[in-house]
């Protein structure tokens, strides 16, 4: 057919200087690009098979169609329509209900290339014909087209193919058409061709690697024409509610710093800092060994915030809920209340069962639909099989930052080694990124062990740089002073005796400190 549609004035000509960019809906995407894709232009996606092509080009398509009003095409030349609205609704979108509004129009381009003879000269005009009446149809302001491959299968002409592709991205830019155009990955080049990449304003490459056994998939923008854009790599996800991109530099330090201060949930912690505990939104750190008491530190800050009417959740990843209920019992801690009345959720799963970035879009998934105002994740250990992980600390900031951005307070536990007291080391690297930072630790002396707990640090506000003895009984928990004899730390058994021995005057032990309850003591010590 020898009919070509006439071409309309060019849509940069209508536009104000300055590139305008299409918001593709996409949660992180439209962070890293700066708002969106170019208007009016096209952006090639490409990667190898599996890696997400076809679902990011819809999910632009059909976003678009439902939150921003513009209505789009979208022309497959792989699956049939019946096969895409099928896919398209594991993420939510219900593609003939769209279709039947008027508001996409799907069009199915078989091409076989057993078929495919050439004859004469090969062009592409049957195809814009075909697609401007599509976008006629419904009005399109956006396009899609996947994939190249299959439009060109078969054609063994390499300059026809250029010219043809050259030809392409023109015809859509022309009519102002915001289009997403989805591509192969080549051997050595971005493409199988290897022109499309010069030829569209915007590239984004996909790529779904596997690692440790876990299968990752990771975003790029190779480039972006007139525009700043981030040029890292991205974990990126898809789930339900469709792609999901999780950057680490898009998040800005521009967080409210709140002045109000809650309870830890242990009074004599509380007067360590200062005697009004942790700021409102903060990011608290809570390491040590083994048996030391962190979960109950956590839990204790978690009961606290319920205390006050307020909602927590805690990540659990080491015990199920009943178990952890039963074991906060013993110690005279009840949860079941604040379960029953909605102030508490306890999520407890293995995370290791699926990648870091599939977990870490779960938790910011639950912290959305529950809006709590403090989290305890118990451990961060578990979040990875590797002690040197180097994608946990990454993934600890995006959560970090996540958290602060909602103002929600959060405590996370950190298993480590006990020369960790000594060292300042912490395993995951991650104290840096904390507000306040608590050690645990055990001492074994004379045959028996005694828990110690200290504040490394604490920004903003005063602190105790003393070390207490770490008690737990079914009353509760509680802090009091250790005792020094020359230059021995005595806890326990020991401290007990030196309280003893130590003539009845003495301001710290004796007769005086012997008829003080430990809590009574922790409550005077600061």
């Amino acid at each position: 057919m020898a009919l070509s549609a006439k071409a309309g004035k060019s849509s940069a000509q209508k536009r104000s200087e300055g590139l305008q960019k299409t918001p593709t809906g996409i949660r992180g995407l439209d962070e890293i690009t700066g708002g969106g894709l170019p208007t009016g232009r096209s952006t090639l996606v490409c990667g190898s098979a599996g890696s997400g092509k076809t679902m990011l080009g819809l999910e632009f398509l059909l976003r678009g169609a439902t939150e921003f009003d513009e209505p789009g095409v979208c022309m497959v030349f792989e699956e049939t329509a019946e096969e895409l609205a099928a896919n398209i609704r594991s993420l939510g979108f219900d593609l003939k209900k769209l279709q039947a509004q008027n508001r996409v129009a799907v069009d199915y381009v078989h091409i076989e290339r057993s078929e495919i003879h050439e004859t004469g000269e090969y062009d592409l005009e049957a195809l814009f014909i075909r697609l401007q009446h599509a976008i006629d149809t419904v009005g399109a302001k956006r396009v899609v087209l996947d994939t190249l491959e299959a439009l060109f299968a078969g054609l063994p002409n390499e300059g026809v193919l250029r010219a043809e592709l050259r030809r392409l991205f023109r015809w859509l830019k022309e009519r102002g058409l915001t289009a997403v155009i989805t591509g192969e990955r080549g051997e050595t080049t971005l493409t199988r061709f290897g022109l499309e990449e010069y030829v569209a304003d915007c590239v984004i490459l996909l790529d779904h690697r596997i690692e440790q056994q876990t299968s990752t998939r990771r975003l790029r923008v190779v480039k972006y024409r007139g525009s700043a854009h981030g040029t890292n790599e991205y974990p990126f996800l898809i789930g339900e509610r469709g792609l999901s991109v999780l950057p680490i530099t898009s998040l800005r330090l521009d967080h409210a710093a709140s002045t109000r201060r809650i309870s830890t949930g242990i009074p004599a912690l509380d007067q360590m800092l200062s005697g009004k505990g942790f700021y409102r939104g903060s990011s608290i750190l809570v390491s040590g060994a083994a048996g030391t008491g962190k979960s109950i530190v956590g839990v204790s800050f978690a009961n606290a915030a319920c205390q006050r009417g307020e909602r927590a959740m805690i990540f659990c990843y080491e015990e199920s809920p009943e178990q952890l209920q039963r074991n906060m019992r013993s110690i005279g801690i009840d949860l079941k209340p604040w379960l029953q009345q909605g102030l508490l959720r306890i999520n407890a799963t293995r995370p290791t069962m699926q990648g870091l970035e599939q977990h870490l879009l779960q938790m910011q998934d639950e912290v959305n639909a529950f809006a709590p105002e403090v989290v305890i994740v118990d451990p961060i250990t578990n979040l990875s099989y590797a002690d040197d992980d180097v994608m946990l600390k990454p993934a600890l900031m995006r959560l970090i930052d996540f958290l602060k951005h909602r103002n929600v307070s959060a405590l996370f536990t950190n298993l480590s080694k006990d020369v960790a007291a000594v060292t300042g080391f912490t395993q995951m690297g991650v104290s840096s990124l904390m507000d306040s930072w608590i050690m645990m630790s055990n001492l074994e002396n004379n045959g028996e062990r005694t828990r110690t707990l200290q504040v490394i640090k604490s920004r903003g506000m005063s602190h105790s740089n003393k070390i207490r003895e770490f008690l737990i009984s079914d009353q509760g928990v509680d802090l009091i002073d250790v005792f020094l004899e020359g230059d021995q730390v005595l806890t326990g058994t020991a401290r007990v005796v030196h309280q003893q021995r130590a003539p009845a005057a003495s301001p710290n032990s004796g007769a005086n400190q012997a008829k003080r309850s430990p809590r009574r003591a922790a409550r005077k010590s600061s």
